[in-house]
C-alpha cells in the first residue's frame, strides 16, 4: 500500500489552484470535470502522482464555502529554511498564521500558512 492523496473541498477552484501552484510552488497535475455529478477534481503536487502523494482539490459546483470542522489538522510540507519559506510565501500573497520558530515542547522549527479556504499547511524545517 501507499498514500495516494489528501482531498480538500474548496469553494473557488481557480483561487485554490492558484494558491497551491503560485504560492506554494506545486504543479497542477490533472483536472477533470464531472458534469453528471456537478463537480470538478484538480490534483496538485510537487511530483507526479506515480512518485508521491498529492492533494486532490474537489470543487462541488455551486458550493462556495465549507465549514472546516474540528477534526481536520493540517498538511505538512518539508522545507530547507522555514523562515525563508514564510518570507517567500508572504511575498507571493500567502497568509502566514504562525511564524517560523521552534515547536512547543520541542526543537523542530515549524511555521503555518493558511490556504484560501482556511486549511492549515505546516512547514517543517528539515534538520
Amino acid at each position: 500500500m501507499r498514500m495516494l492523496h489528501t482531498m480538500l473541498r474548496v469553494g473557488d477552484l481557480e483561487r485554490s489552484i492558484g494558491f497551491y501552484t503560485e504560492v506554494l510552488g506545486m504543479r497542477l497535475l490533472r483536472r477533470q470535470d464531472y458534469p453528471d455529478g456537478k463537480f470538478t477534481l484538480a490534483f496538485v503536487g510537487y511530483q507526479d502522482e506515480a512518485d508521491g502523494a498529492v492533494i486532490e482539490l474537489t470543487y462541488n459546483w455551486g458550493v462556495d464555502r465549507y465549514e472546516l470542522g474540528t477534526g481536520y489538522g493540517h498538511i505538512a510540507l518539508e522545507v530547507d529554511d522555514a523562515q525563508k519559506a514564510c518570507d517567500d510565501i508572504r511575498a507571493r500573497g500567502g497568509k502566514i498564521v504562525r511564524e517560523a520558530g521552534p515547536m512547543k515542547h520541542g526543537a523542530t522549527i515549524i511555521a503555518f500558512v493558511e490556504d484560501p479556504d482556511g486549511y492549515k499547511v505546516e512547514l517543517i524545517q528539515n534538520s
